[in-house]
């Protein structure tokens, strides 16, 4: 085995490379989530519904694939936090698995039988598949930035001793609410650069609205952040080289200052100035009718908004509220040197591939989607 990198730089390298994931996830699976929400409100009629389906339809299936490629990843790199974050937040994964289970069949069922009464709940079933996930993923890293309710024993078992109704607490809800006016303001600014006539016009209100919305919530929740939320801080521990167990360290709960390390990493200030900034100059090209534009803006507020949440809690991915030595941090909760390594050369030689041919798909089936188009391609198109 040739090891290009030591073992501690491998650890750091593979938080940047789930945290590309988690962003790209985001960007792209987030879109066709947003559409999703905006389904049955931007389309009043049936072929208008269809223009919104069809919009995502060539690539919302590749785009899902960004998901399951950051729970592989998650799993290989990093098996003390998936171990734990499936036992603790297992109830809400399985609701955000059900809730995934609409998509697929809604999008490929919804136009079977011409009844209205089937469509219309197809409909919903996609809406559904849309908004849940959203707002679990956004609850989910609201709680993480508050610490989850789990510790280990000596023999390294994970114990949950939290509840579901837990996770529901204040700032998880307002977390979850960014992320909903995040990706429906996204899936809004995309279906703008997809569609024409009423539906666009639906959807650059939708953008306008869900983005102000949008600032103000990420806004809040930032000054909840510094203000009102403890954080986390490593006393001591192991060499960040060597094989450790999430024991082996002194954790502390910081009062009010999840922003400690800002001071030493001050370039980390530019995640939220890209989600607020990026957001805002989203608005303003979709007002102005340059769509394309707009949606790179866009892809940046977003991107900034799950690197903002990333670069607070580093060096921790899963800080523990009931036992804070417990937490696991990016260099206590990761697989072997070697595993890491042998990732290293999948992802060097695949991600290139898959981004490759990602954007010849999007070129290749770039244009405008029309309800003359859907009339047309009645029996091809969804």
């Amino acid at each position: 085995m040739i090891y290009l990198f030591d073992y501690a730089t491998l650890k750091l390298i593979w938080w940047l490379l789930v945290g590309a994931l988690l962003v790209g996830f985001a960007i792209m699976d987030g879109m066709d989530l947003g559409i999703g929400v905006l389904h049955p409100f931007v389309g009043k009629t049936d072929d208008e519904r269809r223009v919104v389906l069809n919009s995502v339809g060539p690539h919302w299936e590749g785009n899902q694939v960004w998901f399951i490629t950051a729970g592989g990843a998650t799993f290989a790199a990093w098996p003390l936090v998936y171990a734990s974050a499936f036992s603790g937040f297992y109830v809400v994964l399985i609701l955000t698995l059900f809730a995934l289970f609409f998509r697929p069949v809604g999008f490929d069922y919804r136009s079977k039988l011409p009844d209205r009464r089937w469509r219309n709940a197809w409909d919903w079933g996609i809406f559904a598949g849309g908004i849940v996930p959203i707002v679990i993923f956004g609850v989910a890293f609201g709680n993480l930035l508050q610490g989850v309710p789990f510790h280990f024993d000596s023999d390294l078992r994970v114990f949950y001793t939290g509840s579901f109704v837990d996770l529901l607490n204040p700032f998880g809800l307002l977390a979850g609410a960014v992320s909903v006016l995040m990706l429906t303001m996204h899936g809004a600014i995309y279906l703008q650069l997809r569609t024409d006539g009423v539906v666009r016009m639906r959807a650059e209100r939708a953008a306008r609205m869900t983005g102000v919305l949008f600032i103000v919530a990420f806004a809040a929740a930032g000054v909840w952040l510094v203000t009102g939320i403890d954080g986390y801080a490593i006393e001591s521990m192991p060499p960040k080289n060597s094989s450790s167990v999430p024991l082996a360290k002194v954790v502390t709960r910081v009062r009010y200052d999840w922003l400690h390390d800002r001071a030493l990493y001050p370039w980390t200030l530019f995640a939220p100035i890209a989600g607020l900034g990026g957001a805002a100059l989203a608005l303003i090209a979709s007002a102005r009718r340059s769509a394309m534009l707009a949606f790179a803006l866009s892809s940046i507020a977003v991107a900034g908004v799950v690197l903002t949440a990333g670069f607070a809690l580093f060096p921790f991915v899963m800080p523990s509220s009931s036992d804070p030595k417990s937490s696991l941090t990016v260099w206590d909760s990761v697989s072997s040197h070697r595993t890491l390594q042998i990732m290293f050369w999948a992802v060097l030689i695949f991600l290139p591939l898959v981004i490759a041919y990602t954007g010849w798909a999007y070129r290749m089936m770039r244009g405008t989607i029309t309800e003359r188009h859907v009339r047309e391609g009645r029996r091809v198109l969804y």
